[in-house]
């Protein structure tokens, strides 16, 4: 069977719409505490997460109702990056996550996606499961459902455990210049940096509930490379909403490609003799230039689906800890077990910390090969393979 309302990432839509409302966050809430009870987790809480977007208190509440109708309860961790939810189930010991956002997408749009006891994304068969529960649409209750969730702190534990990744002081005399999307990491990353003795300049830090991702962040650097040219800052950091990725600017305002920083930590690691197996994980969506380069140190790359859960996934089953996505989402599961935009960033400067070279030379290390990637709006997405003319054309 197929998924009918997962995707790659969870469940989104539009606001209001036939999906993302109250009344389906219930029955998904309701769903998630069955499947629980399915699996002998009777009595653990539920951690809830979000980011900033208006529709996303409503959403949670109402994801609580249904969770409580199911015998569980949830508690709040507020506004926080979607990887402090996984670290948030794995901290508290609770039966599953759950993180309310959609991302890069605009305020229109919402998600929901779920983490495991494990603190990783559920698999295509647990999510199938969860749909398999859905009570009907004629049992959600008459009026809006949603209930009042009890909050649990989670960002300075969260902070705390990445903190390890660099000394104290690392950053010092360093001017680092944070886009956090008017999202998630508003709070983190900046706070992060400060800790560790850097100089931060923000932009993009001042959420309204409206002006998630609207012109700033990863998808929107131009306002982070004009600030890091103009300020003589060292880098420039971009997250997406919920910060599950991250955009470098080197010191010239130049934007450092997604698997440009691949090859960044991956000779990190295999300089230190961390990258285990000597293998890297990527999607089909990565530049070849990437496995050229991994050959070319005597390593190599696993190549999976489009999609970081499909990556956390395969560096599981191998016992790999470096892996991600060109898009900027970065998996290091010696720090955690899914993609964090703010884990990569501070990987990536302790890279320019042990060598005390500039973003600007460290991607120097991989020449991408030229390559192109667009969106195209289709009417039906057949598999591909029952395509005869265009299996035949990339053949060619």
């Amino acid at each position: 069977m197929k998924r009918r309302y997962f995707g790659t990432d969870g469940v989104r839509g539009e606001f209001g719409g036939p999906v993302m409302n109250p009344g389906f966050a219930w029955r998904l809430g309701v769903a998630a505490g069955r499947f629980l009870q399915e699996r002998g987790l009777a009595g653990r809480r539920v951690v809830i997460g979000r980011d900033t977007r208006f529709s996303g208190g409503i959403l949670e509440r109402a994801l609580a109702a249904g969770l409580r109708e199911a015998g569980f309860e949830a508690a709040s961790v507020g506004v926080v990056p979607t990887p402090a939810v996984s670290f948030a189930v794995r901290h508290f010991e609770a039966g599953l996550g759950i993180v309310v956002t959609a991302s890069h997408n605009p305020v229109r749009d919402n998600g929901i996606k779920f983490f495991s006891a494990s603190g990783m994304k559920l698999a295509d068969a647990d999510e199938l499961a969860i749909e398999a529960l859905l009570p009907g649409e004629a049992e959600v209750p008459g009026k809006t459902p949603g209930v009042d969730v009890p909050s649990l702190p989670v960002i300075e534990p969260f902070l705390d455990k990445l903190a390890g990744i660099l000394a104290p002081g690392a950053l010092a005399g360093w001017k680092i210049v944070v886009d956090t999307a008017n999202g998630a990491a508003c709070e983190t990353t900046p706070a992060m940096l400060r800790r560790l003795g850097a100089d931060v300049a923000v932009v993009g830090n001042e959420p309204d509930g409206h002006n998630i991702n609207a012109g700033c962040g990863s998808q929107h650097p131009g306002a982070l490379r004009a600030a890091v040219v103009e300020q003589g800052a060292r880098l420039g950091i971009a997250h997406d909403g919920d910060a599950d990725r991250v955009l470098f600017v080197d010191e010239a305002g130049e934007i450092v490609d997604g698997d440009e920083l691949l090859a960044i930590l991956a000779e990190d690691a295999l300089a230190q003799n961390r990258l285990n197996h000597r293998t890297l994980v990527a999607t089909v969506q990565s530049n070849l230039a990437l496995t050229h380069f991994m050959e070319s140190r005597d390593g190599r790359l696993v190549a999976t689906p489009v999609g970081d859960r499909y990556v956390a996934e395969a560096m599981v089953e191998g016992g790999f800890n470096l892996g991600g996505e060109n898009s900027g989402h970065i998996i290091c599961t010696d720090v955690s077990p899914c993609g964090d935009g703010l884990a990569a960033a501070l990987l990536v400067l302790r890279a320019m910390v042990t060598t005390g070279r500039p973003l600007s030379e460290l991607r120097r290390v991989i020449q991408l090969y030229p390559q192109a990637t667009r969106a195209l709006r289709v009417g039906a997405k057949p598999p591909m393979e029952t395509l005869p003319s265009l299996t035949a054309a990339i053949r060619r």
